[in-house]
């Protein structure tokens, strides 16, 4: 390999690895930005609570050191059932946890919903707190490209 063509491989590999680390930074003299992603994929009402129970224990740890942290919470599969405003067995510890932290995201899959929505013949309604993804498991991808950590309960 040229060393012309080294050195621009070199430099596009940095300037990557420089605007993934300025996504993490809340800048010079701040603390890092914690980002951790969680995946809940089963209609589990202890696995859901699992779930809720690291999102409280992430966002406590973190006020208690003073440092910045966002968490994402996505659902698809049957662990839709979660968001749903009709069945959801964890609706109230949602609304508490958002309360808590404005950080935090619930984010709901599309795809899961619609095919929810086809096999009941009805509206498949999202507690309020919920944001609708396209796609669940895309979303993860996208976040853990982003550089955000992932937890599976």
């Amino acid at each position: 390999m040229h060393s012309t063509r080294r050195a621009a491989l070199a430099l596009a590999g940095f300037a990557g690895m420089t605007a993934a680390m300025a996504g993490r930074k809340a800048g010079a003299d701040q603390p890092t930005i914690h980002r951790v992603a969680i995946q809940v994929s089963s209609n589990d009402p202890a696995l859901m609570n699992m779930a809720l129970n690291n999102v409280k224990n992430i966002i406590e740890y973190y006020k208690n050191i003073g440092e910045p942290v966002e968490v994402e919470l996505v659902t698809f599969g049957p662990g839709l059932h979660m968001l749903r405003a009709d069945r959801s067995p964890v609706k109230d510890r949602l609304t508490s946890l958002k309360g808590s932290l404005p950080t935090l995201t619930y984010s709901a899959c599309e795809n899961t919903r619609n095919g929810m929505i086809r096999v009941e013949q009805g509206e498949v309604p999202m507690v309020p707190e919920a944001k609708l993804v396209p796609s669940g498991v895309v979303r993860l991808m996208q976040l853990q490209e982003e550089g955000w950590s992932y937890i599976r309960p």
